[in-house]
C-alpha cells in the first residue's frame, strides 16, 4: 500500500485507505498502522514501523528513509524505539522481513528521549552507521548515561519537596533509584555528527530540512521535506495529545513553556499542506489547526491556574486545574514538571510571585 503525492503536496490515499477526520485534523490513512515487525510504505521511499512502549503512550513511530553511500545503498533511521526486548526483537522482524539486506546508513535521533533513542546505540553499532543528533540533545543523553550513582540526589529530593511531594512520595521515588534511564537507552557512539538548525540533510534523492524545536526537550529536531510535503515532527507536534513541557532540577530557572510558545509560532511559518509524521500517534494533515489548538489549551491552563493561584499554592496542588485525570505514582513526576512549567510560566509573565517557605515553593497570583 502507498499513497500518491501529487505536485501540489496534497496527498490522496490509494483506494486501500479511507481517510477520516477529528478535530479539523485529517488522517489520510484513516485507522491503518504497521503490524508488529513490519513496515507500512507512506510514499515510495519513506516506510513507517511502529513500536510498543510501557505507558500510557502504548507505542512510538520511527521513519525510514530511502539513502545511500559510499558503501552502497540503505536506509537511515528516524528514532528507534526503547531499549526492551520486545523491541529489539520487533526490529529484528523488520530487518529480517520486509527490510532483509537492508543496512542503515545513518541514525537520526528526533531528541533524548528513551522512546525516541533507546536503541540508537544499538543500530549505530550493528550497521556501523554514524549518529545524528542535536548538541544539545546528545549532550542531555550523554549526561544522563553517565549520571547513574546508586543513590537518588539531594538536589533531586529538595526539587520533589519544593514541589509539595511528601515524605511517602518521595520515599517511593528513592526507591526506584537513579539509574533508570540507563537501563532503557542502550550506550551512545562517542562521537556524533550534530544537526543545527536550518541544515540541510541529503538522504538518497532528497533534501531534508532541519527544524529545531524546544520545550518538550532542549533542541528537539524536526526533518522538513519541502520538495514532497512532509515534516517528521517527532514530539514537536502530536494529533491527539499535548507533548509533557516540564520544568526539570537541572534547570530549574528556565521558562519551558514559553520555549514552547515561540517553536508553535516557529511551526506555524510552515505550509499549512504537509503531510506530519508524529512520534507518536497517526500521519495527518492540518499542521496549523493543530499548532492553534496546542497553543491555545496550554493558554486556557494558565488563565486558569493564574484565577486558583489565590494566596499560594504548590506545584502538587494544581494538578486538578491542568490533568484531566488523576495522577497515580507512575505519572507524578512527569505531572510535577508540566504543573512547575506552568507557575514558573506565569511568574515570567508577571501573573505569580514565588515564595520559599521551609524549602517549598509557594506560587500566588501576581
Amino acid at each position: 500500500m502507498s499513497t500518491v503525492l501529487k505536485t501540489d503536496a496534497a496527498f490522496v490515499p490509494d483506494d486501500s485507505f479511507t481517510a477520516t477526520s477529528h478535530k479539523g485534523l485529517t488522517y489520510p490513512f484513516g485507522g491503518a498502522e504497521p503490524a508488529d515487525g513490519d513496515v507500512m510504505p507512506i510514499v515510495p521511499g519513506l516506510d513507517w514501523v511502529r513500536l510498543r512502549v510501557p505507558g500510557p503512550l502504548k507505542h512510538v513511530n520511527c521513519w525510514l528513509l530511502a539513502d545511500a553511500d559510499a558503501r552502497g545503498e540503505g536506509v537511515a533511521l528516524v528514532d528507534t524505539g526503547m531499549n526492551t526486548d520486545e523491541a529489539r526483537a520487533a526490529w529484528k522482524s523488520v530487518f529480517k522481513g520486509a527490510m532483509s539486506g537492508v543496512r542503515v546508513t545513518k541514525m537520526i535521533g528526533t531528541h533524548f528521549h528513551p522512546d525516541h533513542i533507546g536503541l540508537a546505540g544499538w543500530m549505530c553499532d550493528h550497521h556501523d552507521a554514524p549518529l545524528l543528533m542535536t548538541r544539545g540533545e546528545w549532550l542531555t543523553a550523554r549526561m544522563l548515561v553517565a549520571d547513574a550513582r546508586d543513590g537518588v540526589p539531594d538536589d533531586m529530593l529538595a526539587f520533589w519537596r519544593a514541589a509539595g511531594w511528601d515524605d511517602a512520595q518521595i520515599a517511593q521515588a528513592r526507591e526506584r533509584g537513579w539509574a533508570g534511564f540507563r537501563r532503557i537507552v542502550t550506550p551512545l557512539p562517542l562521537g556524533f555528527t550534530r544537526l543545527k538548525d536550518g541544515d540541510t540533510l541529503a538522504i538518497g534523492r532528497q533534501d531534508w530540512r532541519v527544524v529545531v524545536g524546544s520545550g518538550h526537550s532542549p533542541e528537539h529536531a524536526c526533518l522538513l521535506n519541502e520538495a514532497a510535503g512532509i515534516l517528521i515532527a517527532g514530539d514537536q507536534v502530536l494529533p491527539r495529545i499535548s507533548p509533557n513541557v516540564s520544568l526539570g532540577v537541572t534547570e530549574p530557572n528556565a521558562d519551558p513553556l514559553g520555549e514552547w510558545f515561540a517553536s508553535i509560532a516557529k511551526l506555524k511559518t510552515l505550509p499549512d499542506s504537509l503531510l506530519v509524521l508524529p512520534g507518536h500517534g497517526d500521519p495527518f494533515t492540518g499542521l496549523h489547526a493543530r499548532l492553534d489548538a496546542m497553543d491555545r489549551e496550554h493558554r486556557e491552563r494558565l488563565d486558569e491556574l493564574h484565577a486558583f493561584l489565590g494566596d499560594g499554592k504548590r506545584g502538587i496542588d494544581v494538578f486538578g486545574r491542568l490533568f484531566r485525570r488523576a495522577i497515580g505514582p507512575d505519572m507524578l513526576g512527569m505531572a510535577t514538571g508540566e504543573a512547575l512549567a506552568h507557575l514558573r510560566r506565569l511568574e515570567v509573565e508577571g501573573r505569580a510571585v514565588k515564595d520559599v517557605r521551609d524549602g517549598v515553593w509557594f506560587y500566588r497570583a501576581g
